[in-house]
């Protein structure tokens, strides 16, 4: 698989070290004359390796960050960029977008192609405002700060230090009374970053008022819509979509929430209760370490398409999988798209879990994406919204529960991983819907302190949060369980995507089990159309459908019931 990139702007071995390093290609493309189609296809070409490059050496900035964020090398490194290239970079790129625009030939640019494109770039010049670049620095140093501050937590336990990820995996333990001091112990840590987490989170919602109203909006949510290219969907249908998922998924969980509350034989459900098996059996540990992860991901993956296979040994042969969770790492799991060399990075916290299995395989499905698309011509084009990214990965992780027999030596084993599994998705809806409810709150009342965002949170979590619940001593965790997810944090409105991308995904694995490699060809072609189409066309394309509707959240709930039944 050819991962060397064919230069046309930049030189061979290019270095970014200043400003002063990349200025003159932007100069360059500024000046140059587009007299025909030609030249401003030519034009274009220059424009997304420029680009690519850019991309590309801030993500192997974050990569070093987050893989160790005590490394003041590294975190230096990146507040470099971000403080001293980045905001060079914002007025020039709106300089491109008007030149393009402008250009006589633009027009006659193959609309199948460029339609989706140039429509963002319009999206782009009319939100661009020079006062907000300084904004934006800032926020993104206080995502640092957050990224710095969630990395340092760890706690002792039984002697032994080990990061949250690690102690999570003691709440699998059946004795209940060393669940309740994991819990507590964990829940005590992050209580001790909870005013620093609250002050960062104070600063951001300020910052972020400051950049929609610089930019001509009412507030940060509309401005985010725009700013997304939310053009498939309004505020209004996130609103649908959590009462959708409040009348047809919160009374399934209720549901599944009193059959473990009578399993466990417990007078009330502990929030320490909810990752034990219920029956008593032993944790699921699907594997040793990091190298049986992959693999046994790759096997998975060449049963299902030879490609996908090769995919994932290429990024191990480049060491792109930073995966075991350690002390000094940034916390969660990401796929960071490098669309200059055309392989991607997956990045995650593993510890042996079966919830490290699926973040495996769902960035996994990431990775495959990065991959399908990256020989399209702009990058741009690779630069696909979250609703059709999630997609890629969530459909992966269903597509792929099938064939988990590779990680389990018993059929009684892989059929628990799968009912975890499934109740897991069905889990992931209430708490999507919450978050997403949260950021609307949050930023159409940014005068609110802190007390207010608390009392906000614990009214929407009593929504989609389920009545067999037992808080009583737990109530401040409870009321800073958002502090927990990092996208509220580091990229704000992130996060609907995941349920309207979910429920494409179990259409997506419905289509699987009826009709097998054909929905592997469809799941291929979508992805390999980046973001040359709209959403709602992909979605077409991957045959299922971009809806999230009453009618289709209770279609897809039946059919995810019927299976764990």
């Amino acid at each position: 698989m050819n991962t060397q990139a064919q230069l046309i702007l930049l030189p061979a071995n290019f270095s970014l070290n200043t400003w002063e390093d990349i200025k003159p290609y932007y100069e360059q493309l500024l000046k140059a004359t587009l007299n025909s189609i030609e030249a401003l296809e030519e034009w274009l070409l220059q424009r997304s390796e420029l680009e690519s490059f850019v991309s590309e050496d801030l993500g192997k900035r974050y990569i070093a960050m987050t893989c160790d964020t005590a490394d003041e090398k590294a975190s230096e490194a990146y507040s470099f960029f971000v403080e001293h290239v980045q905001p060079e970079i914002a007025p020039l790129s709106n300089l491109l977008d008007k030149k393009l625009i402008e250009c006589a030939f633009t027009s006659q640019l193959d609309k199948n192609l460029y339609k989706i494109y140039l429509r963002a770039v319009e999206m782009n010049i009319s939100i661009f405002r020079e006062e907000n670049i300084p904004l934006f620095t800032a926020l993104n140093n206080l995502a640092q700060e957050f990224s710095t501050v969630s990395g340092s937590m760890s706690v002792v336990i039984d002697g032994k230090e080990m990061t949250l990820p690690q102690a999570a995996k003691l709440l699998q333990l059946n004795d209940r009374n060393k669940r309740k001091e994991v819990y507590e112990i964990v829940a005590a840590r992050r209580a001790q970053a909870r005013f620093e987490l609250d002050a960062i989170m104070d600063k951001m919602v300020k910052l972020r008022h400051e950049v929609a109203i610089n930019a001509g909006y009412d507030n940060f949510r509309d401005y985010m819509f725009d700013a997304l290219g939310r053009f498939d969907y309004k505020p209004e249908d996130c609103f649908n979509f959590h009462e959708s998922v409040k009348k047809y998924i919160v009374p399934i969980i209720d549901e599944l929430d009193l059959q473990r509350k009578n399993a466990l034989g417990v007078e009330s459900l502990k929030p320490y209760d909810f990752e034990v098996d219920p029956s008593g059996l032993d944790p699921l540990k699907p594997f040793e370490n990091a190298s049986e992860l992959v693999d046994k991901t790759r096997k998975i993956f060449g049963t299902l398409d030879p490609y996908f296979e090769t995919c994932l040994t290429t990024m191990d042969n480049m060491k792109l999988l930073d995966l075991e969770s350690r002390k000094g790492k940034a916390p969660g799991g990401y796929l960071y798209p490098l669309p200059l060399s055309g392989v991607p990075f997956i990045f995650m916290n593993s510890v042996g879990s079966l919830r490290d299995l699926v973040t495996m395989v769902h960035e996994g499905g990431h990775a495959i994406h990065s991959f399908l698309s990256r020989d399209l011509k702009l990058n741009d084009f690779k630069n696909v919204p979250s609703e059709v990214a999630e997609l890629a990965s969530m459909s992966m992780e269903l597509i792929s529960m099938q064939h988990w027999t590779t990680f389990f030596n018993n059929e009684s084993d892989f059929e628990r991983a799968r009912m975890e599994q499934l109740e897991d998705i069905l889990r992931t809806l209430p708490w999507v819907a919450a978050i997403d409810k949260f950021q609307h709150w949050l930023y159409c009342n940014h005068n609110h302190n802190a007390e207010d965002r608390k009392q906000a949170w614990l009214k929407i979590y009593a929504e989609f949060g389920g009545k067999h619940t037992d808080w009583l001593g737990y109530e401040e965790n409870k009321a800073y369980m958002w502090h927990k997810q990092l996208h509220l944090f580091e990229v704000p409105f992130y996060y609907i995507e995941y349920g309207f991308a979910q429920l494409g995904a179990i259409a997506m694995w419905r289509n699987y089990l009826q009709n097998g490699n054909e929905a592997i060809e469809q799941y291929k072609n979508a992805l390999s159309l980046g973001y040359t189409k709209s959403i709602g066309e992909i979605y077409e394309t991957a045959g299922i459908k971009f809806d999230f509707s009453e009618a289709w959240i209770s279609e897809l709930s039946g059919f995810v019931k019927t299976q764990m039944n």
